[in-house]
C-alpha cells in the first residue's frame, strides 16, 4: 500500500490595492484640533488613502485579489475557497464581502465566507487556509484582508481619525508537497475580557439601529488608546518570542519581521524587545495609517513590489487587534521574486 504524501500549505503570492485619494496630516489639521508634528510623533503616520464614496470595501479586496492570483500563476478556476477578513463589510449580516468578491472576480460554486478579527484577521486566515489545505479539503486557497474603515471613523474624533487608512491585502495559499516551502507555524488567541478597549458599538444585537445610535455616533469605532497600546506592546513580544522558541529560531535569522501596521510606537517597541534591526523590520505605517486586516498582506506586498521578498526567504508577521486578539507566524515565500 502507497504512503500518502503530506501536503503543506504555501504562500505562493501577494496582492494589494489603495485608493487613489491621500488625507494627509495637513489635510487633518483642517479638520480637527491636531498638528502633522503631534500625529507624526506620537504614531509615525504622515498620510492615509481613503477610499471614494462610491469605493467599497469588496471592490478594494477584488483589485488586490485579482492581483494575487495573477502573480500566483494559477488559474481562478482552480480557486476552491475564498475567505475575507474585514470589520468593514460592504453589508451588515448578510451577503458575506467573500461572496461579493468571489462575484466580481467570477469565482462561482466554490464556498466562501468572512471573518471578522479585526487587525488580525490576515493572519487568523492564514490559520484557517492552512487548516483547510493541510486536511485535504482544499487545494488553493484565495485569502483577503479589506478595510473601508473610513466608514466607521468619526473624523471630528481626533483620538481615531489620525490612525486608520483604507485598502486591501489579498494572498493565494496553496498546497504543495514540498516541505520547505510550508507554513512553518501560526499562533493565534484571543480574550474577550478585553473587548471594550476597541470596539464599534452599534449596529448589533446589544444597539440596533436607531436615532440613539445616530445621535451618540455608537456607528463610529471606539478605542481606549493608552490602554490598547501597552497591552498591545506586551502581548505582542510575547507571542513572537515564544513562536521563535517553539520553533527555535533566532530573531537575527528572520529577515522579513512583518508587524501589524497600527503605530510607529508599537512597532518600535516590540522591535527593540527582540533585538531586531532596523533592516529586518517591514514599515508602512507611515504612508498607510492602520488599515487593519489590510494592514499586513499591504506590508508584505510593498517589500515585495520593492524586490526586497525574494522566494524561500522567511517572514514573521505579528499582528494584535480588537476582540482583543492576537496572532502570529512564521513561514516562507514561496512565490516568485520580482
Amino acid at each position: 500500500m502507497s504512503k500518502i504524501k503530506p501536503v503543506y500549505a504555501s504562500f505562493r503570492s501577494i496582492g494589494a490595492y489603495v485608493p487613489e485619494k491621500i488625507l494627509s496630516n495637513t489635510d487633518l489639521e483642517k479638520m480637527v484640533d491636531t498638528t502633522d508634528e503631534w500625529i507624526v510623533k506620537r504614531t509615525g503616520i504622515s498620510e492615509r488613502h481613503i477610499a471614494a464614496e462610491n469605493e467599497y470595501t469588496s471592490d478594494m479586496g477584488a483589485k488586490a485579489a485579482e492581483l494575487a492570483i495573477k502573480r500566483s500563476g494559477i488559474p481562478k478556476e482552480d480557486i476552491d475557497l475564498v475567505l475575507c477578513a474585514t470589520v468593514t463589510p460592504d453589508y451588515f449580516n448578510m451577503p458575506s464581502t467573500a461572496c461579493v468578491i468571489s462575484d466580481k472576480l467570477a469565482i462561482h460554486n466554490v464556498q466562501a465566507f468572512d471573518i471578522s478579527a479585526a487587525c488580525s484577521g490576515f493572519v487568523y486566515l492564514l490559520s484557517v487556509a492552512k487548516a483547510f489545505i493541510e486536511s485535504g479539503m482544499k487545494k488553493n486557497v484565495l485569502v483577503i484582508g479589506a478595510e473601508k474603515f473610513s466608514s466607521i471613523v468619526d473624523y471630528t474624533d481626533r483620538s481615531t481619525c489620525i490612525l486608520f487608512g483604507d485598502g486591501a491585502g489579498a494572498a493565494v495559499i496553496s498546497a504543495s508537497e514540498k516541505k520547505e516551502e510550508g507554513f512553518i507555524d501560526i499562533h493565534a488567541s484571543a480574550d474577550g475580557s478585553y473587548a471594550d478597549f476597541l470596539v464599534t458599538p452599534a449596529p448589533g444585537s446589544i444597539h440596533p439601529v436607531s436615532q440613539k445610535v445616530i445621535d451618540e455616533g455608537l456607528n463610529f469605532v471606539q478605542m481606549k488608546g493608552n490602554e490598547t497600546f501597552k497591552l498591545a506592546v506586551k502581548t505582542l513580544t510575547k507571542d513572537v518570542k515564544e513562536i521563535l522558541a517553539k520553533n527555535e529560531i533566532d530573531s537575527n535569522d528572520i529577515p522579513h519581521f512583518i508587524p501589524h501596521q497600527a503605530n510607529y510606537r508599537i512597532i518600535k517597541a516590540v522591535g527593540d524587545a527582540l533585538k531586531m534591526k532596523e533592516e529586518q523590520v517591514v514599515l508602512t505605517v507611515h504612508k498607510y495609517g492602520n488599515t487593519s486586516a489590510a494592514s499586513i498582506p499591504m506590508a508584505i506586498n510593498d517589500i515585495w513590489e520593492s524586490g526586497r521578498l525574494q522566494n524561500g526567504e522567511l517572514m514573521l508577521l505579528d499582528t494584535f487587534g480588537g476582540g482583543l486578539t492576537w496572532a502570529s507566524a512564521l513561514l516562507p515565500f514561496a512565490g516568485k521574486s520580482v
